[in-house]
């Protein structure tokens, strides 16, 4: 599962709506076959899977990130409809599907064909691969990943406003590859006046992977980006499953302040600034108490001279 959940990588902010699934067909510890979810949203990651494996997969194990899907489509047949057709004896999901389309229809029909199936293997890796599929289809908006580039103090830029470069490249690479990852990316108007920022992804290789831009200001639409008048209008965003708010100090507060952050990526660069402007302004906390028991650390390490923590929201 673990082999399955790093597959569906793969297919990060290139399938919205869709999930990015991954999986693998197994056969006497020998692997048949393997696939992700596909630019688009199809095939699925088991139809590559399968095909991949072809007369091989009668009797196999297929492992699953995602609950094979169990509803009709114009786009192509029913994954659970394929596993049944194959022969698979066996299928490991780590996660229900909670779209109500699905819901457990696929395990369902699985059953009914007599195949084996166990559910919740691997189940928070799963989980947090997918979080932006989940958060789409359970809460109607984006899971969404604030960015962070800061002094040791916790400054951004110099009283003058500049703010380049805080971070060395290996930190700005890192970025690159977050920006790759996401469906939308998203700065306030005082950065984009500020900055112009191209927000692509400049990794070799990755250059086509770069995301939508979305900017968050309550005047006139830009050329080429979704304007977004107020944080909760996010929650319209029906085909962005991973949003990446990169930007500045009051994009960042806004959506602190909205607790629509589920995720924060703080690059914190071994210097000093002393005034300056702060990385987020008021976010909507009168008490110290109210500040604690929000935000759990997930993940740090080294990026050249940098250090990345990773928060998750606690909910």
């Amino acid at each position: 599962m673990a082999a399955a959940i790093a597959l569906g990588e793969r297919g990060r902010g290139r399938t919205a709506p869709n999930p990015h699934v991954g999986c693998l067909v197994v056969k006497d510890g020998a692997v048949l076959g393997r696939g992700w979810t596909q630019p688009g949203g199809r095939p699925h990651a088991e139809q590559v899977a399968l095909d991949a494996a072809g007369p091989e997969a009668r009797g196999a194990t297929l492992y699953t990130t995602l609950e094979p899907c169990a509803h009709q489509s114009r786009r192509g047949p029913t994954c659970a409809d394929l596993i049944v057709k194959a022969g698979i004896g066996r299928v490991v999901a780590a996660l229900i599907d909670p779209d109500a389309r699905t819901f457990g229809g696929g395990v369902r029909r699985l059953r009914e064909a007599g195949i084996q199936v166990k559910v919740g293997t691997r189940k928070r890796e799963a989980e947090r691969s997918l979080a932006g599929f989940l958060a789409r289809v359970t809460l109607g908006r984006p899971y969404i990943t604030l960015k962070l580039a800061m002094s040791l103090d916790g400054k951004i830029a110099l009283p003058s406003g500049e703010s380049k470069w805080i971070t060395g490249e290996d930190a700005r690479a890192h970025v690159h590859l977050e920006r790759a990852r996401a469906d939308m990316i998203l700065v306030g108007r005082g950065t984009y006046l500020a900055d112009r920022p191209q927000l692509d992804v400049r990794l070799p290789g990755l250059e086509e992977r770069s995301p939508r831009r979305a900017l968050l200001t309550r005047g006139a639409a830009v050329d080429g980006w979704t304007r977004i008048g107020d944080p909760d209008e996010v929650f319209g965003l029906a085909d962005v499953n991973d949003l990446l708010v990169e930007g500045g100090s009051g994009a960042a507060s806004a959506f602190l302040a909205a607790d629509l952050v589920d995720r924060m990526l703080i690059y914190r660069a071994p210097v000093l600034i002393g005034e300056g402007k702060s990385s987020v302004g008021y976010i909507g906390l009168d008490r110290i108490a109210d500040a604690h028991h929000r935000w759990r650390l997930a993940d740090t390490r080294p990026l050249g001279i940098d250090r990345l923590e990773v928060y998750e929201r606690v909910r």
